[in-house]
């Protein structure tokens, strides 16, 4: 059962890295702040989780396991809601969809 448990903790933390990792690339390749906080908000939670949840699953400390879930539990609810806060921000403050952008949907509500 430990070897099990091992495998499977094993499997999600390098599941877990490449998640983070294409947050990272995410921040680096795409061109404005909208597309790049939509990378680091998705893919960086999701990684973070999933590595949260690889500790949980190889700890024997009980403690340790309920501060893991307890970890996963606030990535799933600020992580949304802080990054719809940044991009409502972002926009009042006045930065603008990159130009390759097909609809700006918060104009239209503005005006609407």
């Amino acid at each position: 059962m430990n070897d099990i448990a091992t495998l499977i903790s094993a499997a999600l933390l390098v599941i877990g890295s490449f998640f983070a990792l294409v947050a990272s690339i995410g921040l680096l390749r795409l061109p404005d702040v909208y597309t790049r906080m939509h990378a680091a908000s998705k893919a960086g939670t999701m990684g973070s989780c999933l590595m949260l949840i690889a500790l949980a699953i190889h700890t024997t400390d009980v403690g340790t396991m309920s501060r893991a879930l307890a970890g996963v539990v606030f990535f799933l609810l600020t992580a949304p809601v802080s990054s719809h806060l940044l991009a409502k921000a972002a926009y009042s403050v006045g930065y603008r969809l990159h130009s390759s952008a097909v609809i700006d949907e918060m104009e239209i509500e503005d005006k609407g």
